[in-house]
């Protein structure tokens, strides 16, 4: 068992912490009546739920001897991943990145709602499907 192999399913737990949360804001809630406040929470949310997806990918390519070049970055690792069959559909996680990437520097309401939306239709099911892929490796 390598370094990488513990620090993947170190940071899937977290990923997996994350994820049930995203998830259970969609399941428990119509999100059109939460209030702004509440629909920040839900983009906050998506936002670490995002960054572990990514990092947990990372660190379980690397542990599978995957050489993520020329520079480790969500995109870079997207790609590698895509590559090996681990996502289905690349452009998905793509647009997540691009998403995360502008809510970093936009404080637009109708653009929350508009990712917020995103996440419901597109990146949740993509996430659950990575979700899925590493609990099957972890109970392996």
């Amino acid at each position: 068992m390598g370094e990488f192999d513990i620090r993947w399913k170190q940071r899937f737990q977290n990923f997996d912490r994350a994820f049930v949360l995203l998830r259970s804001a969609f399941e428990e809630n119509d999100i059109e009546k939460l209030s702004m406040l509440e629909q920040e929470g839900v983009i906050q949310r998506f936002e670490y739920t995002y960054e572990l997806a990514w990092k947990t990918l990372k660190d379980y390519l690397q542990d599978n001897g995957n050489t993520i070049l020329p520079e480790v970055t969500a995109r870079a690792v997207f790609k590698e991943a895509f590559s090996a069959g681990i996502i289905k559909d690349g452009q998905v996680f793509i647009d997540m990145m691009l998403s995360r990437n502008l809510l970093s520097h936009c404080y637009d309401f109708a653009k929350f709602k508009e990712i917020i939306q995103l996440t419901k239709v597109q990146y949740l099911p993509a996430l659950s499907n990575l979700h899925e892929f590493f609990i099957e490796r972890v109970m392996a």
